[in-house]
């Protein structure tokens, strides 16, 4: 591991950041089980004192890492199974920090739920505080209900539908989580006229990971790439047809850089400070969020810190942190040297990277070849096609 002097880690971390995203679970319990899911504690029922927000945030927005707005998103555990009071106060006292470090930051605010416990309480609360809303959900119900199960599995996708309605009646900003398993790929204009008949108009696709806990995954088959792929292509078709009434995140993102990039691409799960993960104890970390709940041979885990009574900048006194910057920077460097999607990726990952191939220090993972290599190949092709470019 490269040893770094004072003066040098100043130098890197004028480099680092600022911060865009902070993840902060507010409890570790799920209300459900998801075949698919990443995280190890989520039958715990540990939560975030809103003691701790007053120190959190005094640290976090004193960092020279923290420069003019970032968004806090509540996940890591089914955010909505924490009261809703916590929140109330824990925003109320994050404006006072704010106020009294005259601090010219703007904060958005934002949740991934399953919408089980949602209410008109909630939406009222929502709309109250300008919360962007994110709900997952897989398609339809025959579909969403193999994977996403109560933990006496009951399928759930009724009530997640009704939580999607109130969102919609309450003219809340609403968005959607598909999880794209093997269940999915032979279904593309069920699950697009799911999602249009039910004016669901912002959608993003995760593929099923080998992430944490969740070591297998149902894409892990021979030949399937034909299968996913075929599930874009058509996806393309179907999105292209009704004209920017549905916004799919994979083709948005990769048509903006396609027709619009003007620079290099900063992977932000890749770049360092760019996104903190907060746990119910104040312990953070940064590159992937899903990191911070893990377990490593390697590293034991990916915490850097604490931000109960360490600033953030701490991290960088850590051989943990350096470690970690190595290799992950090595990894990406792989990617640039290697992959012809480096200028449209940014080095994928890294949370990816180690579960799937035991080290950051590696390239092409499935989740890239399926969710962003297969994903530019079709929007390329579609866009073209717009262009006229190709017949």
């Amino acid at each position: 591991m490269v040893q770094l002097n004072s003066a040098q880690k100043q130098l890197n971390l004028l480099k680092f950041g600022p911060v865009r995203l902070v993840v902060l679970q507010a409890g570790s319990f799920c209300n459900l089980d998801c075949d698919y899911c990443y995280l190890p504690d989520r039958k715990t029922k540990h939560r975030l004192s809103v003691d701790l927000i007053f120190p959190i945030f005094e640290n976090l927005l004193s960092s020279s890492l923290v420069r003019d707005s970032f968004t806090v998103c509540w996940h890591l555990g089914e955010p909505l199974a924490v009261p809703m009071d916590f929140y109330g106060e824990a925003i109320q006292i994050i404006a006072q920090i704010k106020a009294r470090l005259r601090k010219e930051i703007r904060i958005n605010y934002s949740v991934q739920t399953n919408g089980l416990f949602l209410t008109q309480a909630w939406c009222d609360f929502f709309q109250e505080h300008r919360f962007n809303v994110g709900v997952s959900i897989d398609g339809p119900a025959f579909i969403h209900d193999v994977h996403r199960k109560t933990p006496t599995g009951l399928g759930t996708h009724a009530a997640t539908m009704r939580s999607i309605k109130l969102l919609q009646n309450n003219q809340l900003d609403l968005y959607v989580i598909a999880v794209l398993t093997e269940t999915s790929l032979d279904y593309p204009d069920e699950i697009f006229q799911f999602f249009r008949d039910n004016g669901i108009k912002r959608i993003g696709f995760n593929i099923e990971e080998i992430e944490g806990v969740n070591r297998t995954s149902s894409l892990q088959q021979d030949n399937i790439s034909a299968r996913i792929r075929a599930f874009w292509e058509r996806f393309w078709e179907l999105t292209a047809s009704v004209k920017g009434e549905m916004q799919v995140r994979e083709f948005e993102d990769v048509s903006e850089l396609i027709l619009k990039s003007s620079g290099r691409l900063i992977n932000q799960m890749s770049h360092p400070f760019a996104i903190i993960s907060i746990d119910y104890q104040g312990n953070f970390s940064t590159y992937s969020p899903e990191l911070l709940t893990m377990k490593s041979d390697d590293y034991e885990d990916f915490v850097l810190g604490n931000l109960v009574d360490e600033p953030l900048e701490s991290a960088c006194d850590h051989p943990k942190f350096w470690k970690l910057f190595e290799d992950i920077s090595g990894g990406c460097r792989l990617c640039e040297d290697h992959c012809p999607y480096f200028s449209l990726c940014g080095g994928g990952a890294p949370s990816n990277k180690y579960w799937e191939n035991d080290t950051f220090v590696c390239s092409e993972t499935m989740a890239c070849r399926y969710n962003k290599q297969l994903v530019v190949d079709v929007a390329l092709d579609g866009i073209e096609r717009q262009l006229g470019l190709k017949n």
